[in-house]
């Protein structure tokens, strides 16, 4: 019998869509976690940090006003 996959929660919609760049937020899940939520630290999210990116998609649907038209809603089975 094999084990059971538990979806992993994107970081910054938690939307359950398995980690990379979330296609609900647009976020890219480099790791950042609540420990470090305020830092900036480049890479594939530019100049947003976390919690600004939470910020973002509670105002905007989005990581960054600039990805509201390549995100989509989050499908049943990825709402946390």
């Amino acid at each position: 019998m094999g084990e059971l996959e538990v979806p992993v929660a994107c970081p910054c919609c938690a939307a359950l869509t398995g980690g990379g760049t979330c296609p609900v937020c647009f976020w890219t899940d480099d790791g950042q976690a609540e420990a470090d939520a305020d830092v900036v630290r480049g890479g594939p999210n530019g100049d947003l940090s976390l919690a600004h990116a939470r910020l973002n998609f509670a105002v905007y649907g989005a990581s960054h006003p600039r990805y509201q038209d390549l995100v989509r809603p989050a499908r049943p089975d990825e709402r946390p």
